[in-house]
């Protein structure tokens, strides 16, 4: 079982909402440990180590060691997360429990790969979409990956790349998958855009082309 993050956390006696806010007047964030067939335990943890850990990418989808105590060491995964509205607050934090022999379930980061060296990187007015940014897989705690790549090298203008497609390490799987073919949705594609839309630099999303937007809906009436 690898483990990329460790939290140092304090056994917290007090619960309700006067007990976790004068624990957030202390620098501290109220959090629940649970799972792994075992009572839940209310914990506090230091909200500045908290902040600088939730920096990095990985601790949304890696093993996280909790230490409380000298004696007491458990894994766990974030299983919820509330923040401030506003501030850089975090307000409480869910943890589940893993166990060696149980699948877990979680949601991974995706990392796009290559697309600037792709037919349709290259193409004048062509976007690729990112349509996820991560995926929801199933895996034992010690074939967890940090996260997943898609290579986006040989995509073309019109094409899609759907979720079947991701290349997934030993032993990890993706449970959508399973309830069939319709749950194969698309993760990227590469749309033409009008050139009114130029690069799209007010971060809406772009107009398809009328030409493929035409072949699109001819290929649906073939459908039907």
């Amino acid at each position: 079982m690898s483990i990329h993050h460790s939290i140092i956390a304090e056994f917290r006696e007090g619960q309700g909402k006067g007990a976790s806010r004068r624990l957030r007047h202390q620098g501290k964030v109220p959090a629940i440990i649970y799972g792994g067939h075992l009572d839940p335990v209310a914990l506090s943890l230091s909200q500045n180590e908290l902040l600088h850990a939730t920096e990095h990418e990985s601790f949304y989808s890696s093993i996280i060691e909790i230490k409380v105590g000298t004696d007491l060491t458990q894994q766990a995964v974030v299983r919820d997360m509330q923040r401030h509205p506003y501030k850089p607050v975090i307000m409480h934090v869910d943890f589940m429990r893993v166990t060696a022999d149980e699948l877990l379930t979680i949601s991974v980061p995706v990392h796009f790969m290559g697309e600037e060296q792709s037919p349709a990187g290259k193409a004048s007015g062509v976007v690729i979409q990112h349509l996820m940014t991560e995926i929801e897989i199933e895996a034992l705690p010690k074939d967890l990956p940090e996260f997943l790549s898609v290579d986006l090298s040989k995509i073309e203008a019109g094409d899609s790349v759907m979720l079947s497609t991701v290349v997934l390490p030993e032993g990890v799987t993706i449970p959508s998958l399973e309830l069939g073919l319709e749950h194969d949705t698309a993760i990227a594609h590469a749309v033409h855009v009008k050139e009114s839309q130029g690069s799209d630099a007010d971060g809406e999303e772009p107009e398809v082309a009328e030409d493929e937007e035409d072949s699109k809906d001819r290929e649906a009436d073939k459908d039907d």
